[in-house]
């Protein structure tokens, strides 16, 4: 686990800031006790997370893709080549939506905006070795040169159908 207790409890808040302010029908399928609760949460997302994530146009058309997510300090992360048309879109139209599904069992979806990042800057050295650690080292010859973007969430909703013991009775407030 590398996020502080700093960010678990802005997680928390942000889950259940976005809950409070769902739809009729989204608080009735996610009921109370379907919700995941951040600390399930981040252990839940350990490792490589297959992200659907969808940028836009310029002329509004939503484009999905699938990435790899990685979420470190309660936030997912993703890369993608420098010449690749999402990275292209995100420059000037950062908004996004992303999604990760595991059969019926978990669901978390994530809308906010990606602000692209500098692996070589120190404020980054935590998530390239989180890079390092989950890919291995050979990472640096074919994932340190692609591009990468942290999704700052204004919204995240984490649900579960299935018997799992990180659904329901973690959403505490």
């Amino acid at each position: 686990m590398h996020e502080t207790a700093e960010d678990l409890k802005n997680l928390q808040l942000l889950l259940n800031r976005s809950y409070d302010r769902a739809g009729s029908h989204l608080r009735d399928v996610v009921t109370p006790d379907r919700r995941v609760g951040a600390a399930a949460l981040i252990d839940l997302m350990a490792g490589v997370q297959v992200l659907v994530l969808a940028s836009v146009t310029a002329d509004g058309r939503p484009l999905t893709g699938a990435v790899d997510g990685l979420f470190y300090r309660a936030r997912f992360w993703f890369g993608s080549s420098q010449n690749s048309v999402r990275m292209r879109h995100l420059v000037t139209r950062p908004q996004v939506s992303a999604t990760h599904v595991r059969s019926e069992d978990l669901a978390v979806t994530v809308h906010g905006r990606a602000r692209i990042v500098d692996l070589d800057d120190p404020l980054t050295a935590g998530f390239r070795a989180y890079c390092l650690e989950t890919y291995g080292e050979d990472w640096s010859d074919w994932g340190a040169s692609s591009i990468y973007a942290r999704i700052e969430p204004d919204r995240m909703f984490a649900f579960g159908f299935g018997p799992s013991p990180a659904v329901g009775g973690e959403s505490s407030r």
